[in-house]
């Protein structure tokens, strides 16, 4: 049973990603930045949204290498932070953007299936589908509320 799920997901995937009419190699400068999570969307195809975030990442890159970083915001603008960040090398495979990430406990690989100015959206190992949005400081976001 999972062995067919595996498959069906790796169909429906390059079935998505095939459709697509952006080149990989032009999502790679908008990767950079502090992004929140907007969504999840599990392999059932069940949605989780997240209204509030404690966290968000923070990725920098330089040519086809980065990190990825935890940061806490602070109601002033500021982040907390650990010097924990996540290393990762870019690469083009089958036309999609793939992140390579290497720890001293694990490695792993996901497909950015979306990058733009204020949208970031990538697939995990695990079949999930992560949809982030630009970060805006707290202070903007009570501007826009208002």
């Amino acid at each position: 049973m999972n062995t067919i799920h595996n498959l069906l997901l790796c169909f429906f995937l390059v079935l998505f990603v095939s459709c697509g009419s952006e080149d990989p190699e032009t999502m790679i400068p908008y990767i950079e930045g502090y992004w929140e999570i907007k969504e999840v969307t599990l392999d059932d195809g069940s949605v989780k949204s997240f209204r509030v975030n404690t966290t968000i990442d923070y990725i920098e890159r330089t040519d086809r290498e980065g990190f990825r970083k935890k940061l806490q915001p602070n109601l002033d603008g500021s982040f907390r932070t650990s010097n924990l960040a996540e290393s990762f090398t870019l690469s083009i495979s089958e036309d999609s953007l793939r992140m390579h990430y290497t720890t001293p406990y694990d490695s792993w690989t996901e497909t950015v299936l979306q990058a733009e100015d204020s949208l970031l959206q990538v697939l995990n190992r695990d079949g999930k589908i992560y949809t982030y949005q630009k970060f805006r400081t707290f202070s903007n976001k009570l501007e826009i509320n208002e």
